[in-house]
């Protein structure tokens, strides 16, 4: 009986060079003396997009009378023996599509997660379980083979495709040999030394032992992870410090590290009295809770609501010597090279305004409200942050940092952060589990621009118009707060799980019950 080609399925991201690996794969087989085909669907290869690379290895070498192997010019479910998937999702997609076989697929993948458009479109969280995922992989292969390459990339100055090179001539599933893959990266001429560093370490590491995907993951205790914190403060790393142990002294252990990643966040966006305010609220919650549940999630929530990201706050962000420290070193730039780093941005009026002081921002935003009521105009500038003059214009924008207090932005911002505290307050006399739930909806209010203010009108509407109701309904009957518990979740879950958020969709339904629950 002839011998069956080796069949090779590349489930790749665009730019991620998948089409280069796919050209090393048909030049090892080449190198080695074999025939060798391969075929692709690029997809939206330049915009991130999946692409599809299919190859054919002939695995014997062919006499000179031999007739040429006849390949198949795409892949058949269950009848693939290696996938190779450069990011997770990938690898799920060949799974999803029935390629993979538990009794032939060796599947190798890198377990590093870049979210798809579909994860990302909701506001709360939509990312497809990583344990789940793994778990498909290692039942549904003969043999899985994960590790993050993204971060293994970065330790070794190398690329995901190298690495994956490498797993593949270690996981020894195709007749090549390493030499045969090294020679493949020397003739391509792409970068070699960088990527034949990459063969070498994926190597290596699928020798070292059985790689399944599960990688360790060890909670750093509170301690280590506070003096990095104080480490990045610099000359307000005192102030953190002070403020932390007045916080271990007055809350349980099991909020220390909550409440003292918090200060640290507070005291890097603002400053030490910001943080005194955090403080000063969290205690009013915290006097209300037989347990830490409550107080955790008030905490959690409130810190990352007191850290809205205004123009300000982006612009301190992109102007950060830590930031073009990390673009130079994902992007590998060599030492004395120039890098040129481009911010596109587009704020619209309300953000402009916002950080005004309100006393002048307020009539602004009337004036901007009645003349576009559906949505101020967006103003889009390309901004080079790496030139004098790009990058002083951005960082005078960061020192503003002092008005803030007394911004428009501000001003609207703890407005309604108060009504949602006042609200986990009456709820946290009533019933704990009630006051945890409205204290998690805050968790709706985030994005930028007209989303975050769509999704701050409708959590104004749902408490106003259904929590306190609620609440309220279920104090008069005297029965409990299911009801109301039931409520606050069903909205919260409904605005995290559509991209158009409407807490009072169906709201007949939802009011109906409030108004049957105090009848």
């Amino acid at each position: 009986m002839a011998p069956r080609p080796v069949s090779i399925l590349i489930a790749a991201l665009g730019g991620q060079g998948g089409g280069v690996l796919t050209e090393w794969i048909v030049g090892a087989a080449s190198h080695a003396g074999y025939a060798a085909q391969s075929t692709s669907i690029p997809g939206v290869a330049q915009r991130t997009g999946a692409t599809t690379y299919y190859v054919e290895i002939f695995p014997e070498r062919l006499e000179a009378d031999h007739p040429e192997p006849i390949f198949s010019l795409y892949p058949t479910p269950g009848d693939v023996d290696v996938i190779i998937a450069s990011e997770l999702l990938e690898a799920g997609r060949t799974i999803e599509m029935d390629y993979a076989s538990p009794g032939r697929t060796t599947l190798i993948a890198s377990t590093h997660r870049l979210f798809s458009i579909a994860e990302k479109s909701v506001p709360g969280d939509g990312i497809f379980p990583r344990d789940g995922l793994e778990a498909a992989a290692r039942k549904l292969s003969r043999r899985f083979v994960g590790f993050d390459a993204l971060a293994l990339a970065r330790q070794h100055q190398t690329e995901i495709n190298a690495l994956l090179l490498g797993a593949l001539a270690a996981a020894e599933v195709v007749p090549l040999s390493a030499a045969d893959f090294e020679a493949a990266i020397r003739e391509g001429g792409v970068a070699v030394d960088r990527n034949v560093r990459g063969l070498k370490a994926g190597m290596e590491l699928v020798a070292a032992g059985p790689v399944s995907g599960e990688e360790a993951r060890r909670e750093r205790p509170w301690s280590e992870t506070k003096a990095e914190r104080a480490a990045a403060l610099g000359a307000r790393a005192a102030a953190f410090r002070s403020l932390a142990a007045r916080a271990e002294a007055e809350f349980p252990e099991a909020l220390h590290a909550i409440v003292g990643e918090a200060l640290a966040r507070l005291i890097d966006y603002q400053d030490a009295g910001y943080a005194e305010l955090f403080l000063e609220r969290v205690r009013r919650v915290r006097a209300l809770d037989s347990g830490t549940r409550l107080t955790g999630t008030f905490a959690r929530r409130l810190a990352v609501w007191m850290t809205y990201e205004d123009a300000i706050r982006v612009a301190d962000l992109k102007t950060r010597r830590a930031r073009f420290d990390r673009i130079r070193r994902e992007q590998a730039t060599p030492e004395g090279a120039v890098l040129v780093v481009t911010d596109y941005l587009k704020p619209d009026l309300d953000e402009m305004y916002g950080i005004l002081p309100a006393s002048i921002g307020g009539p602004i935003a009337r004036w901007a409200e009645r003349r576009w009521p559906d949505g101020r105009p967006t103003i889009g500038q390309h901004v080079k942050t790496t030139s004098v003059l790009g990058f002083l214009r951005v960082w005078l924008l960061a020192r503003l940092r002092g008005l803030r207090p007394a911004s428009l932005r501000r001003q609207r911002e703890f407005a309604l952060m108060s009504r949602w505290e006042e609200t986990v307050l009456a709820a946290a006399v009533l019933h704990e589990g009630l006051a945890s739930e409205v204290a998690e909806l805050a968790n709706v209010v985030k994005g930028y621009g007209e989303v975050r203010r769509r999704l701050s009108g409708a959590i104004a509407r749902f408490l106003d118009e259904v929590v306190r109701p609620a609440i309220e309904s279920d104090r008069r009957a005297g029965r409990g707060f299911d009801r109301a518990v039931a409520l606050v979740r069903e909205g919260r879950e409904r605005m995290l799980a559509e991209p158009e958020p409407s807490p009072l969709r169906g709201e007949g339904r939802v009011r109906g019950s409030v108004v049957r629950g105090g009848s």
